[in-house]
Order: structure tokens, then sequence, then C-alpha cells
């Protein structure tokens, strides 16, 4: 868990579902070390861990808006290795470690969202894996629990809902006691999307009603909850219930949903709401409303163009291929040409030099 253990290099992206094996059983059987105090040189106070903290957040927030190619957003490994690591070699009580590897597990998270997003695959599984691991070292089951999380949804993303499905039920159930309400309801709402890739209508159906309901529990407690999941609002729900009802093939139903997404900023959560859109266009083709999903599809293009994210390509090639029965209409062929224009970008465009990690 010292300097030694923590990564280097870049990801061929590559995905072995596999390789969470170990960890989450691991997790899962004991989610908490016996003891993390340390005896060392350098002694590890209040304002380290909120630099850490600090750093997370606003490596997060770069994420969401710009994509995982951002500059800020690809600065938290360095932030890792730079700030977190050498802090695990300090002097510092049970409590402050604790909190000390609860953070660093979050950038190491977040570096995995980041790779993730931009399709390096194996890279994020090991900084997820690290992540998970730290969480355990710090006895945080609202970070384990996140963590779990975030490996379930890259799961369903590679094409692995079943095996997405059993890490979710097992987070929930080991963290059910003693995580926070709207933590619980992330986890919730990850198993919905598991059960619609599987076109599980009613355990998706489930799930999500699970996850609101705890969402409402989180909103109306006045319980102190983690800052970093502040995310999880009942507009990020409804925007992720349209990408589950899109794939349960009810799109009358995603459209709906949609209506109470649209709180959402896309100034905040650039990337979320364009790949909002182009789900929303999928779901109008489904109807065979081909004039509004080429509206939503010319807006998820316009959200997109300044993000770096592989992800976002991704579904932008989605929406593209779903027009495929209408490649000859004219709209089709001209929002074809700007999104393969915004998909090149995405990955190769130079990372934004306006945001700066703290």
């Amino acid at each position: 868990m010292q300097r030694r253990s923590f990564l280097t290099g870049s990801g061929s992206g590559a995905f072995a579902v596999g390789a969470y094996s170990t960890p989450v059983t691991r997790w899962l059987a004991v989610p908490a070390d016996a003891d993390a105090a340390h005896t060392g040189t350098r002694r590890v106070g209040r304002q380290d861990l909120d630099n850490l903290w600090a750093a997370a957040a606003q490596a997060q927030r770069a994420d969401s808006r710009h994509g995982g190619g951002d500059r800020a957003a690809s600065l938290v490994t360095r932030l890792l290795h730079e700030r977190a690591v050498p802090l695990l070699d300090g002097d510092y009580s049970d409590a402050v470690g604790r909190e000390l590897r609860a953070g660093t597990a979050e950038l190491a998270r977040v570096a995995g969202w980041a790779a993730l997003d931009m399709g390096q695959h194996d890279l994020a599984q090991r900084h997820f894996n690290q992540a998970l691991r730290m969480a355990k070292a710090g006895g945080s089951m609202n970070v384990g629990a996140h963590v779990m999380t975030n490996l379930a949804l890259q799961t369903i993303l590679r094409g692995y809902p079943d095996e997405a499905v059993d890490m979710v039920q097992g987070a929930y159930d080991r963290a059910r006691h003693r995580a926070a309400p709207r933590v619980l309801a992330f986890v919730k709402l990850i198993e919905a999307r598991a059960h619609a890739r599987l076109r599980d209508r009613r355990a998706a159906a489930t799930a999500l009603a699970a996850s609101e309901h705890l969402l409402e529990r989180a909103d109306s407690t006045t319980d102190a909850e983690p800052e970093w999941i502040g995310y999880y609002t009942p507009a990020r729900m409804a925007a992720d219930a349209v990408e589950i009802h899109r794939d349960l093939g009810l799109p009358d139903a995603a459209l709906r949903w949609d209506t109470r997404a649209t709180p959402m900023s896309a100034a905040d959560f650039t990337r979320s709401v364009g790949l909002r859109m182009t789900v929303l266009a999928t779901a109008h083709l489904q109807k065979g409303d081909l004039d509004r999903a080429l509206a939503d599809g010319r807006q998820a293009v316009t959200i997109l163009q300044g993000v770096r994210s592989a992800r976002a390509g991704d579904y932008l090639r989605g929406a593209v291929r779903a027009m495929e029965p209408w490649r000859r209409h004219p709209g089709v062929t001209e929002l074809t040409r700007q999104a393969h224009q915004v998909i090149l970008l995405s990955t190769t465009g130079a990372p934004r030099l306006s945001a700066t990690a703290p």
C-alpha cells in the first residue's frame, strides 16, 4: 500500500472482467482493515487531508465538464504519486490514516474514471483496484461502495452486465447499514442500468425505484454525507433513467424521464448532458421520429465538440449507427459528417489548458 504499489504508465485499452474477482471478493469479505496508523518522519495533518480531497474534487469537476482527456483530469495520476503516496509514508494516527487512505482511494477512483473515459480500460481497472484496496485500508464503507459501483459501471460498459449485477448487489448488501443513503442510491442506479442491459424490465424498475427512494431519503435528512457524492441528484438519476428505458425498448418512458433531467447544467456536466442527447436521439428513432432524433443529435454534437472523451465518441457512433436505415437522408448525412469530426477531436485534440489542479 506504500509508494512502490502505485502504478505508472498508460493503458492499452484491454479489459478483463476476471481482474476484479480477487479485489472484489476481498472487499466483500472484510471491507475494513484493523489499523491505519503509521510511524514516519513527516507528520500528516488536517491541511494535508483537505488538500487531498480538494484535488480529487477539482479533478472530478474537470472530468465532468471536459472529459477524461482534459489536462486537469489527467493530472490526477501525477497527484497520486506526488501528493498522496508520500503522505502514506508519513506519521499519523489511526483516524488520520483512515481518512488519508479514503482520500487516496477517491483520487485513484477519479484517475480510473478518467482513464475509462479515454478508453484506457486496463489502466482504469488497475486504478479502480487500487482505489478499492485503499478504501478497505481506510475502512470507509462509503468510499468502498462507491468504488465498487464504478467497477460495476465499467463492467456494464464493457459488455458484462451479469457480472455487474453481482458486484452492485454485493456492494449494496455489504454497505446498506453503514453507507450514506445517497451512496446507496447510486449503487441501486447502476444496478438498474445493468438489468436494463439484460432487458430485465422488472428488475430494472425495482432497482430504479429503490434508488429514487434512497435519494429522497438523502434529500430529506440533515445527516452529513460525503461531499463527493453530491453530484448524484434527482436530475442525474433521471438522466440515467433515460438510458435505462431506452435500453429496455421503452422510448415513451425514456422521453418522460428526460423532462426530469433538464435541470442538469451543460456548463457543469457537459459530457453527461451531451451523452443524454445521443441517447434521446436513439429513443426517438425507436419511435420512428427521425426529425426529433436529428435535432437531438445536432445538439449532442454541439455540446460534445469541446469534450475529450472516447466514451462520448462511442455514444455518438451509436447514434449515427442507429440512423443507418435513413443514411440517404441529407440530414443524416450531414449529422454523420459532423459527428465524425467531433469523434476525431474527442480523442486526438490537444488537452485543455484552462483548468489546473490545485
